[in-house]
């Protein structure tokens, strides 16, 4: 398949497909074009966004039987294959004999590469090490200085994750302030937003749109990219002094601010309609994972605020008032704070 047909046919299900690589799309062409079709027929759609609960068991599940298959005696091995040199011309022999690209991705409606990352996150026991010592930071900043950006090299040094050294360094390359935000820091966020919004509006091509379709198109850009996949990291290196997680918070807070012009929608009287609210409407939903739960629409529960300041609140609310709430499912989570939960509300209203 020629590379123009293959843009055509995948952005079908990936509408954002003309700005990935062509090297890309070849792959994904190759390896989960005719997966997305079958999906299709079932009336399933590609996802993305972050992995179910239900996903990361097929992920197990589909990784046991390969390694059952091929007699290959960790998932370690499997998907670290250069740890092991000694290993590796024999398990990629089997990976290959055994179609591991279609074993690893079946029954998953998401593009193969996603899948992988997520398999190699689940089962890479570097990434499960706790909190860094001081001795390490310095380390990271050191092999850093030796390696520039190359995270595999450094991750093989320090015995952890890809993601783990990219996200720590991230943190300990300067000097991060921890206290309250000052205004000229806040100041530099917004622009820092600003601009990378900005940059995003001038790539969209809207020549195409009609005046009518380019307002509803403009409208829709202001609500939605003032919260959603922002470029965390080159926002955190704009702004200087922080690290992109505290970035993305008081960006939260600010637009939380603005939607709202200010007013503390959960506190007193309406603080517990809006848990109220929530708990209903996700009761309602009969949703077996939070991936599958409409976060955007349920806002409107508490009222116009952003998507990841209702997911904050309702993880404040199965803390603190569901026992043992990490050993159980989203769906028994939220039978609890129907039946447990709400009529105490209910009645203290």
């Amino acid at each position: 398949m020629d590379l123009d047909r293959a843009k055509q046919e995948l952005e079908e299900f990936i509408p954002h497909v003309r700005n990935i690589a062509d090297g890309s799309i070849r792959k994904m062409a190759g390896r989960d074009l005719t997966r997305f079709k079958q999906f299709k027929k079932q009336g399933i759609a590609v996802k993305f966004g972050r992995f179910s609960q239900k996903e990361n068991n097929q992920i197990r599940k589909n990784i046991e039987e390969f390694l059952s298959i091929t007699g290959i005696d960790s998932a370690e091995k499997l998907l670290f294959t250069s740890r092991y040199p000694e290993d590796k011309q024999t398990i990629n022999r089997l990976k290959t004999e055994h179609l591991f690209c279609e074993k690893l991705s079946e029954g998953i409606p998401r593009p193969w590469r996603l899948i992988y990352y997520r398999a190699r996150k689940m089962f890479d026991p570097n990434n499960y090490k706790g909190r860094y010592s001081k001795e390490e930071k310095e380390k990271l900043k050191k092999y850093h200085a030796l390696h520039g950006n190359d995270w595999k090299k450094i991750s093989e040094l320090m015995s952890r994750s890809n993601l783990s050294v990219a996200m720590k360094y991230s943190e300990v390359k300067s000097s991060v302030n921890y206290g309250p935000w000052s205004k000229e820091e806040t100041q530099k966020l917004m622009h820092a937003v600003e601009e990378v919004i900005k940059k995003r509006i001038e790539k969209e091509d809207a020549n195409s749109l009609s005046s009518s379709e380019k307002s509803h198109r403009e409208i829709s850009i202001d609500h939605e990219t003032l919260y959603q996949k922002l470029p965390w990291t080159e926002i955190e290196a704009k702004v200087g002094t922080r690290y992109w997680r505290q970035c993305k918070q008081k960006w939260t807070t600010i637009l939380t601010n603005k939607m709202t012009k200010g007013q503390q929608l959960y506190r007193g009287t309406k603080g517990l309609q809006a848990k109220i609210n929530l708990i209903k409407r996700l009761y309602e939903m009969k949703a077996e994972d939070d991936n599958d739960v409409n976060w955007e629409e349920l806002s409107n529960a508490i009222g116009d605020v952003p998507r990841a300041y209702v997911r904050a609140k309702f993880y404040k609310l199965k803390v603190s008032c569901v026992p043992l709430w990490q050993n159980k499912t989203f769906s028994e989570i939220i039978d609890y704070l129907f039946e447990e939960k709400l009529p105490e509300l209910e009645e203290k209203l």
